[in-house]
């Protein structure tokens, strides 16, 4: 083996070897000494195996990782890929053996697997397609499905889409692609920021891939080979956002238990076998819980096994006439989830090398052609002046309703064509923004982000025609507040009563500027006024019937409390819905009242703090920062108004790939290079984060500092 690994500045590998195989192995051998407890973690929760080392807390995932086939779907991908394409299935089985072979070293260096006794484990050829599965499986919201269902429900039908925008739950980011016409070096920018819970260690790993074949710095998954979402080959560059687009389906199953014990599913052609059986999942610190596993034609049965009822009685059945004489059997009812890769067992891997050999735009767009999960907008730009803008992934064909909530198993109306839908794109003049909201991506979903963050980045790249990477910051950092617009025209115009202290809130109010700064004052009076609007909003006796648990698992709560949905609604519901605007008006009054009654609200930064999630959770809160943005700003920070100012959603990673000089590229992550506490490179990105500065990509190597060759690994030579 010839494996070389050199680290810049901030303990960023790059990575070295003779062909991609090996340096698969070597990225995944670094990746394993870098940060094995976070590998762990993720095949863990892939596997459904978390509550085993962390307890009880983790079950309602590993349930849900069970019952939906997560583990076993990646095992048929991995087969599928097996059989058509070798020499791709082989790269991650090098990046896997990589794992093995590093993962005892770098288990003896983080302190997690002493505290809550884990031992590291062992990567199969399938683990990394699991882990992409685990952790894109929420990316599309299918839960949004059963939050409409309840509004329809117990609000009405005109209602259904009532609170449609981009609520916690769902992942976005900012992109953009500027030509050479609008930057100072004439050649193109490509930057942005992935916007996802923030997570300690961080869900980006920063890393350089260099072979005869490539040579590529990107942003990695950590499990998982290769670039897949953000990269600069040197001739092109490529990034992605979430296109919010809809591809998964929930059923609403009939089910009934045969004498045998046998389950069966009501589907268009009667009564069939459904497949079925009982997994038991540890608990560390308790008993072993036993669950049942359903699979019907359609899908994973995800909630409404016989444990777990999701509403429907026997009686009810029957009296719908969906049901006919089955004897003994007890029937329920029950919600099955179905996705892509389980239907086609592709997951698009084979995407990878592709994107890694990439020259041009060209390469990239050929490579996409086969990428599957999640469905993304998909920007590049090459220094031969090409451009790109598309949308990359499945997206199955079938009825409209399909999209909007749950669909009857037995009705053949809502399954799905053969083929998935044809994918738009765009020609790129100038510049192009990808933002979530609707736009590109509008003929393949239901709920867009509001286009605030788009319209603004838009307005911000058109003021300039010298962009440079340094000057690109500004955009990154900008705390202009659109969504803000609605509220403070009702402020205006409510001035008729309110008290001396009321006024003054909202005179300064109106004052202000809109930007969410961190220091500002009037940002913290914002967000006071406005939390006091949605908690009497989510009161209001027209939501009186939402009030009520929903029910389904805990794991979907995110998805269908009542106080989010109004917070991220709020634009919405201030103008129109079921609540009359003469009662608005009360309400922002009385938020006022309130607001003006109380403490002089602190600034911004000093309740809007990072709150990240910890598989084992820092006793030390008060480390955790202040910040500035908002969830619709361009520095998008996300907390829940009303309830919390803490930010769980943020930029997961920023970037600027220049394509007239890959050593003038910029990128950080929140925290830093390493997954392991005490390790100088653990969190020393996190003073540039907080500020919006970049660090460099430095490509030259004579500028890196060389570790020791690895020991020589038989594992790995003999599976080549």
């Amino acid at each position: 083996m010839s494996i070389e690994v050199y680290r810049d500045a901030w303990g960023v590998p790059h990575l070295r070897a003779t062909d991609p195989e090996e340096l698969a192995f070597a990225q995944g051998r670094v990746t394993a000494r870098d940060r094995a407890w976070q590998l762990e973690v993720e095949r863990h929760r892939a596997q459904g195996t978390t509550a085993a080392f962390l307890g009880a807390g983790e079950l309602g995932w590993d349930a849900f990782a069970r019952r939906a086939r997560l583990a076993d779907t990646a095992r048929r991908c991995h087969e599928r890929l097996e059989a058509s394409d070798a020499p791709t299935a082989a790269w991650v089985r090098a990046y896997v053996d990589g794992v093995n072979a590093g993962l005892a070293d770098g288990a003896r260096r983080a302190p997690e697997f002493a505290e809550t006794g884990l031992a590291p484990g062992r990567w199969e050829p399938w683990t990394p397609l699991a882990v992409w599965l685990s952790t894109h499986i929420l990316f599309a919201g299918f839960p949004t499905k059963l939050w409409r269902e309840q509004v329809a429900a117990r609000l009405g039908e005109e209602w259904t889409e009532l609170f449609a925008t981009d609520g916690p739950g769902t992942a976005g980011s900012n992109g953009w692609v500027v030509s050479g016409e609008r930057t100072a070096s004439g050649a193109a920018l490509v930057a942005g920021d992935p916007h996802r819970f923030i997570e300690a260690p961080g869900v980006y790993q920063q890393i350089r891939l260099a072979c005869p074949a490539y040579d590529v710095v990107g942003l990695a998954v950590p499990g998982v080979p290769g670039l897949a979402h953000f990269g600069h080959t040197g001739s092109v560059a490529w990034a992605i956002t979430n296109a919010m687009a809809d591809y998964q389906d929930l059923y609403r199953e009939r089910l009934r238990r045969l004498p045998g014990g046998g389950v069966e599913a009501l589907g268009p052609e009667g009564w069939r076998p459904a497949a079925a059986h009982t997994e038991t999942i540890e608990v560390a610190g308790g008993e072993p819980v036993v669950i049942e596993v359903v699979e019907t034609d359609r899908g994973a049965v995800i909630i409404g096994t016989d444990d777990e009822p999701a509403g429907g009685s026997a009686a009810e059945i029957a009296a719908d006439g969906a049901g006919d004489a089955a004897g003994d059997a007890a029937t329920w009812e029950a919600v099955s989830l179905r996705y892509p890769p389980r239907v086609t067992g592709e997951l698009g891997f084979g995407t990878l090398p592709g994107l890694l050999r990439a020259r041009t735009v060209a390469d990239v767009d050929t490579a996409l052609d086969g990428w599957v999960e999640p469905v993304n907008v998909v920007q590049a730009a090459d220094t031969r002046g090409g451009l790109l803008h598309r949308v990359a992934g499945h997206v199955p064909v079938r009825d409209r309703a399909n999209s909007l909530r749950l669909v009857p198993a037995w009705d053949p109306a809502h399954a799905w064509e053969p083929g998935p839908a044809p994918l738009p794109r765009a020609e790129v003049r100038d510049h192009a923004v990808m933002a979530n909201a609707r736009g590109l991506a509008a003929p393949l979903g239901v709920e867009f982000a509001p286009p605030h963050r788009a319209a603004r980045i838009d307005a911000l790249l058109g003021a300039s025609a010298e962009w440079t990477p340094e000057t690109t910051t500004a955009v990154h950092t900008d705390t202009d507040n659109p969504s803000a617009a609605r509220l403070l025209a009702v402020v205006r115009r409510v001035a008729e009563g309110l008290s001396p202290t009321a006024s003054a809130v909202r005179g300064r109010l109106l004052g202000w500027d809109r930007r969410m700064a961190a220091e500002s004052t009037d940002a913290g009076l914002y967000a006071a006024v406005r939390g006091a609007a949605v908690r009497r909003l989510a009161g209001h006796e027209a939501f009186a019937a939402l009030r009520e648990p929903a029910p389904y698992p805990e794991l979907f709560r995110p998805w269908l409390a009542l106080g989010p949905r109004v917070a991220f609604a709020l634009e919405t519901l201030l103008t129109a819905g079921p609540v009359p605007a003469g009662d608005v008006d009360r309400i922002v009054r009385e938020a006022l009242e309130e607001t003006g009654a109380g403490e002089p609200p602190a600034a911004w930064a000093v309740t809007h703090r990072l709150a990240p999630w910890q598989a084992l959770p820092d006793a030390d809160d008060a480390q955790w920062p202040g910040l500035a943005g908002d969830h619709d700003c361009v520095l998008s920070t996300s907390s829940v108004p009303g309830w919390t100012d803490r930010s769980a959603r943020a930029s997961a990673a920023r970037y600027v790939w220049d394509l007239a000089d890959r050593e003038r590229s910029r990128w950080i992550v929140p925290f830093g290079a390493s997954g392991v506490p005490g390790d100088p490179h653990h969190r020393d990105q996190l003073p540039l984060w907080l500020r919006g500065e970049l660090a460099p990509v430095t490509t030259d190597w004579n500028r890196l500092a060389p570790e020791p060759a690895p020991e020589h690994t038989a594992e790995h030579e003999e599976s080549r």
